[in-house]
């Protein structure tokens, strides 16, 4: 049987995400993920350099991944984009738990493909405009607004908890977070 590279690597970038998700950056240890994913620690060196270039290459993956299943254009509305990405990162808990990590491990400096992700950013900041109300001028503080609705929710069980009450079903909360996009996005614009 042929050594397959290109699935070794799958395996390395599933294993990875799972023990980065997990630990973060710092925390994360190749001995887990290369036994995690049936490969030996050479082959992650040897493919992805270092633990943060192996971390670089798992955000590049969840990145283009979430793009794919929610694009910028997702659904007709903003509240309906909202209501997609709640769902892509409910079904998908580890994506935020790996942007969260990467802000608390970079903080301010520059993360893994910028310049790619800003673009995406944009994109969505372009379809944000089309779902504006006229006279609205902020299309990138609404996504901006939006983002933080959907990753704030999901991210932060506890606080969820203490406010909303343990019956505060998730489906109630993806029907909140929706709304309130949707709200932002149809407000009259303030008056200067």
């Amino acid at each position: 049987m042929a050594y397959d590279s290109a699935a070794t690597k799958e395996r390395i970038l599933t294993a990875a995400a799972t023990e980065f998700a997990t630990h973060g950056v710092a925390g994360a240890r190749v001995d887990r993920i290369a036994a995690a994913a049936k490969a030996n620690k050479r082959a992650i060196y040897d493919y992805f350099g270092d633990k943060k270039a192996l971390f670089a290459a798992v955000l590049e993956k969840l990145m283009a991944e979430l793009a794919e299943a929610v694009p910028p254009s997702a659904g007709a509305d903003l509240g309906t984009y909202a209501a997609a990405l709640f769902d892509y990162h409910r079904a998908h808990p580890e994506a935020l738990r790996l942007l969260l990590w990467e802000a608390l491990e970079l903080g301010d400096e520059p993360v893994p493909d910028e310049h790619a992700r800003t673009q995406h950013y944009l994109d969505k900041v372009t379809a944000t405009e089309a779902a504006m109300t006229p006279g609205n001028d902020d299309p990138q503080a609404l996504l901006f607004f939006t983002l933080g609705l959907v990753g704030w929710s999901l991210a932060m069980p506890q606080l969820r908890r203490m406010v909303l009450g343990n019956d505060y079903t998730l489906d109630r909360l993806r029907t909140a977070v929706s709304s309130a996009a949707q709200t932002l996005a149809t407000a009259p614009p303030s008056p200067n």
